[in-house]
């Protein structure tokens, strides 16, 4: 496998961003710069990629009101004249609205965002106007690669679709031992209408548990196999505001959480949420051959490269992270790479267990 920017052998390099949340102080420094500024010096990065993906944790609009349904301390929007060409720019082929900020702004906020994605071709799961459209996989080709998205989330059960209202593709996962079977029954009927897309990759991406936890819980483990049991090539996680550990499970990859990509958050100076990685998922003939990590940092709301100190840092963090659960990457250059190409253990235990 080798770096985004260079030549590299057949196949398709699929960028994965974990929280991107383009609102309140992006949105407000936005105005003064190129809409491109707020990709910083990853925008090349982006580009060279054959597909973009991540989490969109904010509305599109400049209407609507503020949630007050509920206690909802945190309401963020982007304004679509800039935040429209800096998804295009930037290569996005696809975004999650399966999260706790989709509905900030009720349901105008939620039909702009649906409307201003759809003007520029970025295709979305995991929020709609209705139940049966929160739960509809998207379909996206990047390259020569063909991949089916879906997206569930289990925070704020409030912003939930349902048949007479929008809303989000809500599912409980975070609150016992075991993943409830009826979870199970809504994301099996979505996985069998993913599947008949015939996708050359399978990906599912999750909003799961609350801030700033520092690891993925047992349930969720548990819940990552059974979707990789079930036929997803890749769980694509995050919520947590940091990341985690990598696994390889069987033919699948499960990415428990891509923390921060860019956002105005207020960094925990041990957690470091500032901090993190591209996660950029290298797919050949319909298969996951290689993962590489590209580390980042968040300054003056803009995402870029992380210079040397802070990737020390987040590759040292990554390592002890994924060791629990049998993942080693190597090094090359400034980021890590992990070589899926060799199949993994298909006996491999919990970790823990």
């Amino acid at each position: 496998m080798v770096g985004v920017n260079g030549e590299g052998p057949d196949g398709q390099r699929l960028a994965f961003a974990g929280d991107t949340m383009l609102g309140r102080l992006v949105d407000e420094h936005q105005w003064t710069r190129d809409a491109t500024a707020v990709w910083g010096d990853m925008l090349p990065t982006l580009q060279a990629c054959d597909g973009v993906f991540l989490n969109l944790e904010c509305c599109l609009s400049t209407g609507g009101e503020p949630w007050t349904e509920t206690y909802h301390p945190f309401h963020f929007r982007a304004n679509p004249e800039w935040a429209a060409p800096a998804l295009r720019h930037a290569g996005v082929d696809w975004v999650s609205l399966a999260n706790n900020h989709v509905l900030d702004y009720g349901v105008d906020g939620l039909y702009d965002t649906l409307d201003t994605l759809t003007s520029i071709g970025v295709a979305c799961s995991g929020a709609g106007r209705t139940v049966d459209s929160a739960r509809t996989p998207a379909v996206v080709t990047a390259g020569d690669c063909t991949v089916a998205l879906l997206a569930f989330t289990d925070n704020t059960p409030e912003f939930a679709a349902s048949q007479a209202n929008p809303g989000t593709a809500y599912i409980e996962i975070d609150d016992g031992p075991e993943v409830p079977s009826e979870t199970m029954e809504v994301v099996s009927e979505a996985l069998h209408a993913a599947r008949r897309a015939d996708p050359d990759l399978l990906v599912v991406s999750l909003h799961w548990g609350p801030n700033m936890r520092t690891a993925p819980p047992r349930q969720f483990q548990h819940f990552a196999h059974w979707l990789v049991d079930e036929g997803v090539d890749l769980v694509f996680g995050h919520s947590a505001h940091v990341f985690h550990g990598v696994e390889r499970y069987r033919d699948g990859l499960i990415l428990y959480d891509t923390g921060d990509f860019v956002d105005d958050y207020a960094v925990d100076p041990g957690l470091h949420n500032d901090r993190g990685f591209l996660f950029v998922v290298e797919v050949d003939d319909g298969a996951i051959t290689g993962l590489r990590l590209v580390p980042t940092q968040i300054g003056e709301f803009v995402v870029n490269h992380a210079p040397t100190r802070v990737a020390n840092w987040s590759r040292d963090r990554m390592q002890t992270l994924s060791s629990r659960f049998g993942t080693d990457f190597r090094r090359d250059g400034e980021d890590l790479v992990l070589d899926l190409s060799v199949e993994a253990d298909a006996g491999k235990k919990l970790a823990g267990d």
